[in-house]
């Protein structure tokens, strides 16, 4: 059963010098239990697309798009209200830095009450069962103890739990995970992914990974959809992306994973992408990866097109062969 749909996604940020494309035109799908990744580098417009999906832009960003549904409502077609509510009942979000998403200034128990009182009302005592009840799902030992501490007094590792302890209380549809093991050292950092997996399985939701580090999605998603500059560059089936990228972006991302790149050698340095993201007020003309790609061709000045690739996913990018039954780009066709 089909999830999450976004068709045309697209996000503008209104500066002083005017409207700024954050976003552009960006279509992905989710089914029910799907273990989704988003990637890019920093600053590509990852968390702008999450937060877009939650209704959590800043008020100098304006979303449009031709259609996004969450688990079988279409948001575009409700007031801001009415999708407030909706949004809230259906999904949940992480952030990378769970001391900045929690208040210093309140108990664990006071923020997980206050949560639980919103999304599912009840007595103070039910409310502290329940707030016991989700600790312990997310591997705390002694919630009890727990419950009485402040942020400052726990590690990162457990105040990441808290956070997510307090995104499952209205036992969302749909989980988004923007960057949650960032902050956290590498055995934190699996104890974390392997939890959030292990929840989305045994809850059947949706888990969308956010993160620019392939190691993380290689072993844990269905479909990974690469994100540059504000546009989908390729989305396809996780061991597609592995094994076949068909985009030069995705390859470079890749190569600078020397498990899993193919231009790594032993004891010499790990390979980067030279330059960087783009302004947004600074653009290139035709494919936004054009002065870093390096593949690039002439007919590279002209702006690509996200195509259906046979066998595969889709794929921006001129040197992909698309299928010989597309006739038109995708973000023209109708569904």
């Amino acid at each position: 059963m089909q999830l999450l749909r976004v068709e045309n996604l697209s996000v503008t940020y209104h500066s002083s010098s005017g409207p700024l494309s954050i976003v552009e035109r960006l279509s992905l799908k989710m089914d029910e239990g799907e273990i989704l990744g988003v990637i890019g580098e920093s600053g590509s417009g990852k968390s702008v697309f999450a937060l877009s999906i939650m209704g959590l832009l800043s008020t100098k960003m304006v979303m449009r798009a031709d259609y996004l549904n969450l688990d079988g409502e279409d948001l575009m077609k409700m007031s801001a209200m009415d999708r407030a509510v909706y949004v809230a009942s259906k999904a949940a979000i992480i952030f990378q830095e769970p001391q900045a998403s929690l208040n210093p200034c309140f108990t664990v128990s006071s923020q997980l009450d206050e949560t639980l009182s919103i999304h599912q009302g009840g007595t103070r005592k039910n409310r502290r069962v329940r707030a016991l009840e989700l600790l312990d799902s997310v591997g705390i030992t002694k919630p009890e103890i727990l419950l009485k501490l402040y942020p400052h007094q726990l590690s990162g590792g457990m105040n990441q739990r808290v956070a997510i302890a307090m995104a499952l209380a209205c036992k969302p549809r749909l989980l988004i995970a923007d960057e949650p093991t960032t902050a956290l050292d590498v055995t934190i950092q699996a104890q974390i992914l392997e939890l959030l997996v292990n929840l989305s399985q045994s809850e059947k939701a949706g888990l969308m990974l956010i993160t620019h580090d392939f190691a993380l999605l290689s072993e844990n998603t269905d479909r990974i959809g690469v994100i540059y500059s504000g546009q989908l560059m390729e989305h396809a089936a996780t061991e597609n992306i592995l094994n076949s990228p068909r985009h030069p972006y995705t390859r470079a991302l890749l190569d600078s994973v020397p498990q899993l790149g193919d231009r790594h050698v032993k004891g010499s340095r790990l390979f980067a992408l030279q330059g960087q993201i783009p302004a947004m007020d600074q653009l290139p003309v035709g494919c936004r990866l054009g002065p870093r790609c390096p593949k690039a061709e002439k007919q590279c000045v002209n702006k690509p097109e996200l195509l259906s690739v046979e066998n595969h996913g889709k794929v921006r990018c001129h040197l992909a062969k698309p299928s010989p039954t597309v006739k038109k780009p995708l973000e023209q066709e109708e569904q």
